[in-house]
């Protein structure tokens, strides 16, 4: 009886927050918010939103290493990305429209993040038996350029999805000498995404989410020259190709 009157409940509910919906479904197709706002030319806005970061590297495997006594030894030495790491993104965008579908959009923006990277020395084990590992907290702050263009789809009373993609050169404002690996300091990204634009009574609002992918090396090899410790080299040669990748969310307000 117990659970029957629960399953009855959930069900009242349900039915409840379908008619609700349904009714504000309706009420968005009777008012239009905005009417007129996708038909200026030229319009601006801003975007606050979130990403996470992660880098795909490319092992060199096994390495010759030459030791201080003259002898030589060989190391395998892995390198990845532990984790997924959140960051803040924020910028400015400016929307051109070509014509009722098809808009060009540049929204310079700023993303504070980082990678975590974790490096494994098989030919080197702890007192557990286990491949002595080496952290490196790879901080990125990167301003991005992306230039992209939006396809929407046709307005539904106060809502249009679409969908974009593009190119986005980044700067990477952030390296540090004593990091093991170091990004190159330029970066170009190829972007796709999906979105919705909501017609709120006052401003639009753009919930989207797209995918960012390094279509360069990003790897400065030569940072392995600016070294001092030498017990780093190995680890910083253990890679020979990197590549950048982000999933961006963002908001923006038009």
């Amino acid at each position: 009886m117990f659970v029957y009157t629960n399953m009855k409940r959930l069900a009242i509910s349900i039915l409840l927050t379908c008619c609700a919906l349904l009714s504000a479904t309706a009420q968005d197709r009777q008012v239009e918010n905005k009417p007129y706002i996708d038909l200026r030319p030229l319009h601006f806005g801003i975007l606050v939103g979130f990403h996470v970061q992660d880098v795909d590297f490319e092992n060199v495997g096994p390495q010759t290493i030459a030791q201080p006594d003259g002898t030589t030894s060989e190391q395998t030495i892995l390198c990845d990305a532990a984790k997924w790491n959140p960051g803040l993104s924020v910028g400015v965008l400016a929307d051109l429209r070509l014509n009722d579908y098809l808009s060009l959009r540049l929204s310079p923006t700023m993303h504070f993040g980082s990678k975590q990277l974790v490096f494994r020395n098989l030919s080197q084990t702890d007192e557990k038996g286990r491949p002595v590992e080496k952290t490196q907290d790879l901080k990125n702050t990167y301003v991005s350029l992306p230039l992209d263009l939006k396809f929407s789809s046709k307005r539904n009373g106060n809502y249009r999805p679409y969908v974009m993609a593009g190119i986005n050169p980044m700067i990477n404002l952030t390296a540090k000498s004593e990091d093991i690996i170091q990004l190159k300091r330029y970066d170009t990204f190829l972007e796709v995404g999906i979105g919705c634009d909501l017609y709120l009574p006052f401003f639009k609002l753009i919930p989207e989410l797209k995918f960012c992918y390094s279509l360069t090396n990003s790897l400065a090899k030569s940072h392995v020259n600016d070294l001092k410790d030498e017990a780093l080299k190995p680890y910083a040669n253990s890679v020979s190709s990197a590549h950048s990748k982000m999933i961006v969310l963002t908001f923006n307000f038009e």
